[in-house]
């Protein structure tokens, strides 16, 4: 079966809320998957020397999307951006023992990860992107 902390993240989530999406320190990842229809917030805040110092979520679907980002807000605190990019879905999916099935619930919390992470950048340096663009 599963350690017991993983049936603690199905029954209380972590870190449910809301952080200032509007604050420039704070990347808001906003990801869905329509085929099962869960959707996932993440929201990841930022210190000045680029470590993550508090991640919220907020997620509709079912207990092991819910898992799988209550599990990612935990992991991303205390790690550098660069950091939190390197954490996989399968890291997810084997700390929660997702089955198969629920696989898709961990790629959405790596997707959510990254797309908040993205916000994040963006919002520091949005000349920089600009210019990449063109």
């Amino acid at each position: 079966g599963c350690p017991a902390q993983v049936v603690d993240h199905y029954e209380n989530p972590r870190n449910v809320g809301s952080l200032d999406r509007n604050a420039k320190n704070v990347g808001t990842g906003l990801v869905g998957a329509p085929a099962c229809g869960d959707v996932m917030k993440l929201q990841v805040e930022v210190d000045e020397n680029g470590k993550i110092v508090d991640a919220r979520f907020k997620t509709f679907g079912c207990g092991s999307a819910i898992a799988s980002s209550s599990l990612a807000t935990e992991w991303v605190k205390g790690k550098t951006v660069d950091e939190a990019l390197k954490i996989k879905n399968t890291d997810i999916a084997k700390e929660l023992c997702l089955p198969p099935v629920k696989l898709h619930c961990s790629m959405l919390a790596e997707d959510a990860i990254k797309a908040a992470l993205a916000d994040y950048k963006l919002k520091q340096d949005p000349k920089k992107e600009d210019s990449e663009k063109k």
